[in-house]
């Protein structure tokens, strides 16, 4: 049996990309081993293939890249592999070093446009550092993909590395994900944010719109950089009974929360190029779930939204006029229903299942390459 090691900087707890991708070559009868980090608070795990989490001395910073790709790259050279598959910027060094001493087959997955998160605007040594990686790295890149067409076009206008497109699309809904009591007040319409709280998010700007409307209740599903400043913008706004955070959540306990929603938001700010081009998982997750979104006006976002009618694409960033469009799409029940039903036949088509021939048909690609070298 051929085996991948599939490698991330994340603990694996909620990256439900990594985990679809692992799932779909695990059918395809390959072995697979998914290497990440493992974190003091991170939740136990559970998955048909192996993991290893390895422990590290840092946590943040440039000393945690560093270690992260010197023991992931000595994991990599002594390790049983047939093919390294790397996700994201901060993984590819040490893929690419081993990849060329073993003369094993790499496969990269650009889940972002790395070099243009808004973490590092304004620094510019940490920025080079990683213009330095993708220039010397993405040119000589065989297999590759990333998760829509605007960032594929823009690997091409810049490398001439064609990057095929396997979007971020979760596997179909099923109601024994549903099993779950509904966790969240029943009398109130329900807002929900799920993923990173990070920069940029425009998680401030739902938080702030909260005071404009009542009988509603946000809810903030995840963990990242500002937890804490949320937190303390929440008592500072006055809207503490108005907002919940919820820590992140197990994969498969996810769904369970999303479906009890009454309005997903997806309100990226324009931090550059990696938000603009961007084209966010939960936009597909509230899909699945029958959730009506309200999103930002950006290109890829705003293609699947208006072309199947399943929310409203907003440009607006004033807190008071937001609040305005958050009520209309909550209570105008006609809207709602038109919604509900477009989201309905939305799900079967923008469904993992179909997603991951495209997947499939990369690493179909890359058999053929390992016996050469072996």
């Amino acid at each position: 049996m051929k085996r991948i090691i599939v490698s991330v900087t994340n603990d694996l707890v909620s990256d439900n990309r990594v985990h679809k991708v692992c799932t779909s070559l695990e059918s395809m009868g390959f072995e697979i081993l998914l290497v990440g980090r493992k974190l003091h608070l991170s939740l136990s795990i559970k998955r048909t293939y192996n993991t290893k989490r390895l422990k590290l001395l840092f946590n943040k910073g440039w000393l945690f890249y560093a270690e992260y790709n010197f023991r992931l790259f000595l994991l990599l050279l002594f390790s049983k592999a047939d093919i390294f598959l790397a996700n994201d910027l901060d993984s590819l060094f040490a893929n690419y070093l081993a990849s060329g001493i073993r003369k094993k087959p790499l496969v990269y997955d650009s889940h972002e446009y790395f070099t243009e998160v808004p973490e590092l605007i304004g620094r510019k040594c940490v920025h080079k550092i990683w213009l330095i990686i993708e220039k010397k790295i993405i040119p000589h890149l065989k297999y590759a993909y990333t998760v829509c067409q605007s960032l594929s076009d823009e690997y091409y206008n810049k490398y001439k590395v064609h990057f095929q497109v396997v979007r971020n699309i979760p596997m179909k809904f099923s109601q024994s994900s549903n099993s779950q009591k509904n966790p969240f007040p029943q009398d109130k319409k329900i807002i929900i944010y799920q993923g990173a709280l990070n920069v940029g998010r425009g998680i401030e700007l739902v938080i702030k719109a909260t005071k404009y409307f009542d009988n509603v209740v946000f809810a903030i599903i995840g963990n990242g950089d500002i937890s804490e400043q949320l937190k303390e913008l929440v008592l500072k706004e006055g809207v503490n009974e108005k907002v919940i955070f919820i820590d992140k959540i197990p994969l498969e306990e996810l769904t369970s929360y999303t479906v009890c929603a009454h309005l997903g938001i997806s309100l990226e700010e324009n931090m550059g190029l990696n938000y603009y081009y961007s084209l966010p998982n939960k936009i597909f997750d509230y899909i699945q779930a029958g959730v009506p979104i309200l999103a930002s006006d950006f290109p890829e976002i705003k293609k699947i939204i208006e072309t199947y009618n399943v929310g409203i694409c907003t440009s607006e960033r004033s807190p008071e006029k937001l609040a305005v469009i958050i009520k209309n799409m909550l209570f105008d029940e006609s809207a709602r229903i038109q919604w509900k039903n477009n989201l309905q036949n939305t799900a079967g088509k923008l469904c993992w299942e179909n997603e991951e021939k495209v997947l499939k048909s990369i690493f179909e690609v890359v058999i053929p390459s390992i016996s050469i070298n072996e």
